[in-house]
């Protein structure tokens, strides 16, 4: 990853622990998978127009990250462009999740009666409200199943795939015998981002990438004082006789601290290997076909469809997001590898693309902490997974955040804020 030394204060260095690898020109993604000798083709355009997030992620409009970015105020330093569409791989076929009324009585995922019953589970979704036992039809959802919750409408094995993977975005099959709660949760806050910006989809993606993130982060800093040092190389956290972090050394410089918040990198002895994430990126001059000629995508290929233990998942994003020269479009694959063979692997992904200019391949270890964060004073991030959302992250960010300072993160804020920043 990106060495990024972010000093707020003399309290606390944070390294790199919220984004990630952006390579903000073309030259650069050819260096990292192709070597530095070999030129990319003239035919892709101009190599300063591409910004390539090498962990693709959409955000929820009305999620948690959203929200943080509100409440942090960075959202004066950003904006978001509605993404196009988001499709689910079923039976052989893309097809659009729908958006509204209308495509969902075109949608070919259900039959007629299919519809109806669906139609019944959506109303209760959507007036399910946890403080209003009125709305829990005699159900407490905290000890009831998911699959129990969908057994009652009667929804067919096809159904439950999209609902549950599409929709609720699970990653596998396990919530199926959790406490639905959490699934139902999940389903609102589907709906509820998709009405945001009344597009085609929940989500939203940052004009010149992800990128962007960090760098508006960087400058709020600023604006309060804080000191960040970008691309230090060989970042070392120092500890002192009883195991405490006191600082971090580069180029034979310490910072001092009494805290240090950073990505698995960076200790390797405090984490463990929990799983392997293999991805595909590919430049293309087309949208992905079956897609309504959108320009921004998620295409969600659930596990059973696949045949696989999780999900695959696409992305695509496009000169429309200002990440490729005009006519270019950037799309990624990337699943849970679960063999050492990624081109096999991604290649039910890979072969829903078309026509592909050309291709990247990578796979890399997820870790999660094993250390006492009360004892070291050092909080370590988990690594990225294959889904092209955010949720899981900002999960673990919170998460961290409570460790850090002993205290609950409020996010109930005004997601206007949001709306004017985003460009329809």
């Amino acid at each position: 990853m990106l060495n990024f030394l972010h000093i707020l204060s003399q309290h606390f260095i944070f390294i790199l622990f919220f984004l990630l690898l952006v390579l903000s020109l073309l030259l650069q993604l050819w260096k990292r998978f192709r070597g530095a000798d070999e030129k990319p083709p003239e035919g892709l355009g101009s190599s300063k127009e591409y910004n390539v997030d090498m962990i693709p992620k959409f955000i929820i409009a009305n999620g948690n990250l959203v929200r943080v970015l509100i409440h942090t105020d960075v959202t004066k330093y950003l904006n978001f462009k509605a993404v196009d569409g988001s499709f689910v791989y079923n039976k052989g076929k893309i097809c659009k999740v729908p958006a509204n009324d209308v495509e969902a009585l075109k949608s070919p995922l259900m039959g007629l009666f299919e519809k109806r019953r669906a139609r019944k589970f959506f109303i209760y979704v959507q007036d399910y409200e946890e403080n209003d036992p009125k709305s829990h039809e005699g159900l407490d959802l905290t000890k009831v199943t998911a699959r129990k919750i969908i057994s009652k409408y009667g929804l067919e094995d096809d159904t439950i795939d999209f609902i549950g993977h599409a929709l609720a975005l699970h990653q596998d099959d396990s919530y199926l015998d959790q406490p639905a709660l959490d699934f139902v949760k999940r389903m609102k806050l589907y709906a509820e981002s998709l009405a945001r910006f009344q597009g085609g989809s929940p989500y939203i993606y940052p004009l010149y990438g992800l990128g962007e993130l960090p760098q508006a982060f960087a400058r709020l800093s600023a604006v309060y004082g804080g000191t960040y040092m970008l691309n230090k190389p060989e970042c070392k956290v120092e500890f002192d006789a009883d195991g405490k972090a006191i600082g971090v050394t580069s180029e034979g410089e310490t910072a001092k601290c009494k805290k240090i918040v950073c990505d698995p990198s960076y200790l390797p002895d405090k984490v463990k290997k929990v799983g392997k994430v293999a991805r595909a990126i590919c430049i293309m001059s087309h949208p992905i076909p079956h897609t309504s000629d959108s320009h921004s995508v998620q295409l969600i290929l659930p596990q059973k469809q696949l045949g696989r233990k999780s999900d695959m998942y696409l992305f695509c994003c496009s000169y429309s997001h200002n990440v490729a020269p005009k006519g270019k479009y950037i799309a990624f694959v990337s699943t849970e590898a679960e063999t050492d063979k990624p081109e096999v692997e991604l290649k039910p992904g890979v072969d829903l693309l078309g026509s592909v200019e050309e291709i990247f391949y990578e796979t890399y270890d997820r870790y999660v902490p094993t250390n006492d964060s009360g004892v070291d004073h050092c909080f370590i991030s988990t690594s990225y997974d294959a889904t092209t959302h955010f949720e899981t992250t900002v999960d673990d960010v919170i998460a961290m955040y409570s460790k850090i300072t002993g205290k609950t993160l409020d996010l109930s804020v005004d997601l206007s804020a949001a709306s004017a920043t985003a460009d329809e």
